[in-house]
């Protein structure tokens, strides 16, 4: 008996001086938080992708708070977690829904492989190789689906082509599969935004090259630019790029290309 009141009376004895200590630790190291961004991080949906370009919901709601990120700078929450944000701060917000989108269509069917690759399956890797990726096109696709990791909200999926096809439904436009793309091939767009968008990033100036690499790459023939009325589509490194201030998505330009690079962007982007 007297073993285990003894027991009971160190057992009561050590809880009481971690108490202690603890409460001393956590009052000694209490760092004080801003209740604005404490407010702002209540309103966020906890994602942490890292969209807004900051380490997580924690550090936007921070930068938020302090004014150095914008109160519709979460991507994953959308226009209802802006407004919320808005709120937070006094101020209106117009938020822009933003979208991936790939720009290559180097499929199987399309794109000439370089051979069978038996390296680690990661698009970084086979990109870090010195390879230059799997495809004879080397700013083509790798399609081993590091942006199908990157993504937070299963939106983004490796097709029976071998190209990853985003589900819009799904898609925050956050930018983690931009940013994990070894080959910067998804573009961070204005879902809401109409008008031509190229599906091709070869800058090979050889149209023979491009062609036998892959059967749907943009031959830089320049129709597109010579078609548009506008005005709105220049050559620029090689793959057109629109002015969508002038660009009245009439679509003349995706109509003459002749290998069906462009295309108009409220026909993939549906919301």
């Amino acid at each position: 008996m007297n073993t285990i009141l003894l027991t009971l009376a160190v057992s009561a004895g050590i809880a009481f001086v971690l108490g202690f200590l603890l409460g001393f630790f956590k009052k000694m190291f209490y760092v004080p938080t801003d209740p604005t961004a404490e407010k702002i991080r209540e309103c966020l949906p906890g994602a942490n992708c890292g969209g807004c370009g900051y380490p997580g919901c924690d550090g936007f709601a921070a930068a938020c708070a302090a004014g150095k990120a914008p109160a519709d700078g979460c991507s994953a929450g959308g226009a209802e977690v802006a407004k919320k944000v808005g709120a937070v701060l006094g101020v209106e917000v117009s938020p822009v829904k933003y979208a991936a989108v790939l720009a290559c269509r180097g499929s199987k069917e399309h794109a000439q492989m370089k051979g069978f690759y038996n390296g680690v399956k990661t698009c970084a890797a086979a990109k870090t190789l010195g390879i230059n990726g799997t495809k004879m096109c080397s700013w083509g696709c790798v399609g081993f689906g590091d942006c199908v990791e990157a993504c937070n909200f299963n939106a983004i999926k490796i097709g029976e082509d071998g190209l990853p096809h985003v589900d819009y439904e799904l898609c925050t436009g956050c930018g983690a599969c931009a940013r994990a793309c070894p080959q910067q091939l998804i573009q961070k767009v204005p879902a809401e935004r109409k008008g031509s968008i190229a599906l091709c990033s070869n800058r090979n100036p050889n149209k023979t090259v491009i062609l036998k690499q892959c059967k749907a790459g943009c031959i830089k023939c320049g129709k597109c630019e010579r078609t548009c009325k506008q005005g709105a589509i220049k050559l620029v490194g090689g793959i057109p790029a629109v002015d969508y201030t002038k660009c009245i998505s009439c679509g003349e330009c995706v109509t003459g290309c002749p290998t069906k690079v462009l295309t108009l962007q409220q026909n993939i982007v549906s919301l």
